[in-house]
């Protein structure tokens, strides 16, 4: 039962950070802001650390299998 609850989180964080720095890449690369009235580094930078934060959490539960 509990490895079915860390499958489930790891793929949810997994697929979050991955969808989120895939958009934020995307963003960057076309030169639009990742969050409207904010400073464009600061918006990429955090959007950034929050993704793989997001990824390494995913990774993380994947190995407590």
């Amino acid at each position: 039962m509990e490895s079915e609850a860390a499958i489930f989180a790891g793929a949810v964080f997994a697929l979050f950070g991955g969808g989120l720095l895939t958009w934020t890449a995307v963003r960057v690369r076309q030169g639009q802001p990742v969050a409207q009235g904010v400073n464009p580094v600061a918006s990429a930078t955090l959007a950034t650390l929050a993704a793989v934060v997001a990824l390494s959490l995913g990774a993380w539960c994947l190995t407590r299998l």
